[in-house]
């Protein structure tokens, strides 16, 4: 099934996890796909396990004159821009008490503000061409908090508010923006979990597993496609029941 056939997508934070799982099956399904990373040779070692279809770039999102260049150069290439998967992230995790302001300050600019940049950059080629689709990807912590995590959520639920009010502001132009909210998910983020913390996490689970990428994936493309053209402004956890 090719669904995004002539469409261009991309994917910040593309080079593993949940963004590298996106944009392989963006690309399964006919996208040209756009993988960002900080660091260029991750970006483009990424693409290559992808294929023909995927291409990498490096941009920190947290430098608007670097997400510009990337919008500019995407413009130049490939003549347009219809998805946009917001799946950059970090965590520096820390009592409130005793988290120092840069742990803070990092968290929010990469989070929160990168989301905030790439669409304010994306914005003159999704407008000018009456189309566009933005999926930024939350966390269930900024829907019910999580201790050790007031960066992290705090940049979380930001985002929600941020989706639903961009959502309103670009719906008339046939752009819709919708937020996914994973819950325990094997990526990165997780892997240095034990294995008692990974069992206490699974117990609060209602479908008893830990997701993966790809459950996050599959639904950030429904979000992306024909058919969820009447979906704006939504967030939708991915979470196995969690945040119930």
């Amino acid at each position: 099934m090719n669904q995004f056939e002539g469409k261009v997508a991309l994917i910040t934070g593309g080079s593993r996890g949940i963004g590298f799982s996106c944009a392989r099956l963006f690309a399964d399904q006919g996208a040209q796909v756009v993988i960002c990373s900080r660091d260029e040779v991750t970006a483009q070692s990424a693409a290559a396990a992808i294929g023909d279809s995927c291409t990498g770039a490096a941009c920190d999102v947290t430098d608007p004159d670097a997400v510009k260049l990337l919008l500019k150069n995407i413009a130049a290439e490939q003549g347009a821009l219809h998805i946009l998967v917001n799946n950059a992230g970090i965590t520096e995790d820390g009592l409130l008490a005793r988290m120092k302001n840069e742990q803070w300050e990092r968290v929010i600019a990469t989070n929160l503000k990168g989301a905030f940049h790439t669409c304010r950059a994306a914005a003159k080629l999704m407008l000018r061409q009456r189309y566009g689709r933005i999926i930024n990807i939350g966390s269930i912590v900024g829907l019910r908090g999580q201790g050790g995590q007031c960066n992290y959520a705090a940049a979380k639920a930001g985002l929600i508010g941020f989706s639903k009010a961009y959502a309103r502001e670009v719906s008339s132009r046939n752009i819709t923006v919708n937020l996914v909210a994973p819950g325990f998910i094997e990526t990165d983020m997780t892997s240095d979990m034990s294995d008692e913390m990974c069992t206490a996490a699974v117990r609060q689970i209602p479908l008893a597993r830990i997701g993966t990428p790809e459950d996050v994936a599959s639904v950030v493309a429904f979000l992306a496609s024909d058919a969820a053209d009447y979906i704006t402004g939504a967030v939708i956890p991915v979470d196995g029941g969690l945040a119930m």
